[in-house]
């Protein structure tokens, strides 16, 4: 306990100096100006969407190799986590747009298959919520989220494969690529505070997921073993039959 509260007090620490320094420290963009800062979170919560994601995917082939009940726990874990990031980007993308484009949604590539994304992980929580067995529940959502994670590349390749309203990347590759040094600096600060925080949301919500599938498997074996017990007669009816 008390090394998860001090890992949760260091991901505290790295947020707080992060917004810090996307504020305050990192140069202002001559033409976005300070709309611009919310990049720092918009990307990072982008990034540790397609990790949490991932993490569903791997999880998901695993538990269907394995049938280890600690696969399927890790793979509800990670879709929570990543829908909660999405949200994030889903949120912040439009605030950032909006004084850019002049309009607070368009539906180009790159946010019309983010919106899928999303879509796609929330129909997989929900499916989970349907089914009642719990090696069922497992085994659909596992095929489910190997399925949907298909989206994943799709969303980070979307503004290379088609012209986009949405900007051109500007890491990992692009004909405009490159940051500003200190601006590379803030980014990446931003991102492992995110990431940070997001693995303890992933950790603490697999072990809250490991009590929760063992009591639905409690569950399930008791009323499954009471419906193939047969209904004892009233205790006043046997009466009657003996007189």
């Amino acid at each position: 306990m008390k090394g998860r509260m001090g890992l949760a007090l260091v991901a505290a620490a790295l947020m707080i100096f992060a917004g810090y320094a996307a504020l305050f420290v990192a140069p202002d963009e001559k033409t976005m100006h300070a709309t611009q800062r919310i990049f720092y979170f918009h990307v990072p919560s982008a990034i540790c969407a397609f990790t949490a994601f991932f993490v569903v995917f791997v999880a998901s082939l695993a538990y269907l190799g394995t049938r280890k009940p600690q696969w399927d726990w890790l793979a509800v874990a990670g879709a929570e986590v990543g829908v909660v990031c999405s949200t994030i980007v889903l949120i912040t993308g439009p605030i950032w747009a909006h004084p850019v484009w002049g309009v607070w949604w368009t539906w180009d590539a790159r946010l019309t298959s983010t919106f899928v994304l999303w879509l796609l992980y929330a129909a997989y929580l929900l499916l989970r919520g349907f089914l009642e067995d719990p090696q069922r529940k497992a085994v659909f959502s596992s095929i489910f989220g190997i399925f949907a994670f298909l989206d994943v590349p799709l969303v980070y390749f979307s503004n290379r494969l088609w012209r986009t309203q949405h900007p051109q990347p500007v890491i990992l590759g692009g004909s405009n690529s490159g940051l500003d040094p200190m601006m590379s600096k803030v980014l990446l600060i931003s991102f492992v505070s995110v990431l940070c925080i997001t693995a303890i949301l992933i950790s603490d919500r697999y072990r809250l997921e490991r009590l929760r599938s063992e009591y639905e498997e409690l569950r399930f074996r008791a009323e499954s073993h009471t419906a193939d017990e047969p209904v004892p007669a009233p205790r006043g009816a046997a009466e009657v039959r003996m007189k």
